[in-house]
């Protein structure tokens, strides 16, 4: 259910006029942006059969942003729902504004594992089962490769600035809006 609303909500936003166009520009560019560190995880094979991502990436760039409500605060989010976005994530990023994070999509609910490594900035990631539900919430520290594995099965991962949950009073338990 909470896929489909995100869906929607993208659908429109391509109906949007000059929506298309941005998303053009940007095939034409990030070609010459080159691969992202080769020593990379592949998200979708893990050893132990999980995912594992490396959980922020990619230069900053003119990210189309999408509003969500969290515990019933609005945040803007940037969408991952692909393999090589969730890859690259918040990667290289200098800084990410107040309310504002990553919203990484899966296929399918299951165990999630995040790494920071080429991540200049301490994040926190709310693991979201596909109710929209956060099962876990971790900090994690910059230029790292210790694997952040969800406790609980998740559908959703959602990174923002390090404290941004404890500091808006978000606990396990709270419920992701689209």
């Amino acid at each position: 259910m909470l896929r489909e609303r995100l869906r929607e909500r993208l659908r429109e936003r391509w109906r949007e006029p000059g929506f298309g166009l941005v998303l053009v520009a940007l095939a034409a560019v990030l070609p010459a942006c080159g691969t992202v560190d080769a020593g990379v995880r592949d998200p979708d094979v893990a050893d132990d059969g999980q995912a594992v991502e490396t959980g922020a990436g990619a230069a900053a760039q003119a990210a189309e942003l999408v509003p969500l409500r969290v515990g019933g605060i609005e945040i803007q989010v940037e969408i991952a729902d692909d393999a090589d976005e969730r890859q690259r994530g918040l990667m290289y990023r200098e800084s990410l504004e107040e309310n504002q994070g990553m919203l990484f999509v899966y296929p399918e609910q299951r165990t999630l594992g995040f790494w920071m490594k080429d991540t200049l900035i301490p994040l926190d990631i709310a693991y979201i089962d596909r109710e929209g539900r956060i099962v876990d919430i971790q900090q994690m520290e910059p230029q790292t490769t210790e694997t952040h594995d969800s406790a609980a099965p998740a559908m959703y991962a959602l990174e923002m600035n390090q404290g941004w949950f404890d500091a808006n009073g978000i606990p396990i338990g709270d419920l992701i809006e689209f």
